[in-house]
């Protein structure tokens, strides 16, 4: 018969094996976090922008749309709006500053007479020239 008391020469003694799971799934978590925050705050920038509030193209509007009939509020409204497209450049300034003294004889009075052809022009000629 067989003896039981086998040595067992193939079985090996237990070994540590390096486990980097965790520092993968840890370095994995900060790269979505970090990209999730950009993308929110890219949103964020996006909608921001795109519902702010343009006081120059509310002029501009506004300007395109005066009613040149009621000489005088006319001449209220074109001098108010038109500040706000004065300093975009020394032409804008100057036209600006050539439209206002042409203006000038349509307020501070009571009754005024209606826009001259050439105020009409005037009035045209710097209206065109604006943008936002």
């Amino acid at each position: 018969m067989q003896s039981t008391d086998i040595p067992l020469h193939d079985i090996k003694p237990l070994i540590e094996i390096q486990e980097y799971s965790f520092y993968y799934f840890v370095s994995l978590v900060i790269a979505a976090t970090i990209i999730v925050s950009v993308i929110i705050y890219l949103l964020y920038k996006y909608i921001k922008n795109k519902n702010s509030f343009n006081i120059r193209a509310e002029h501009l509007k506004l300007l395109k749309t005066v009613d040149l009939s009621q000489t005088k509020k006319a001449a209220y409204e074109i001098t108010l709006y038109g500040a706000s497209f004065e300093l975009d450049s020394e032409q804008h300034k100057e036209l600006y500053s050539s439209l206002v003294e042409e203006l000038e004889t349509y307020k501070y009075k009571k009754d005024v007479d209606s826009f001259s052809e050439e105020t009409k022009h005037s009035i045209e000629n710097y209206v065109g020239t604006l943008n936002v």
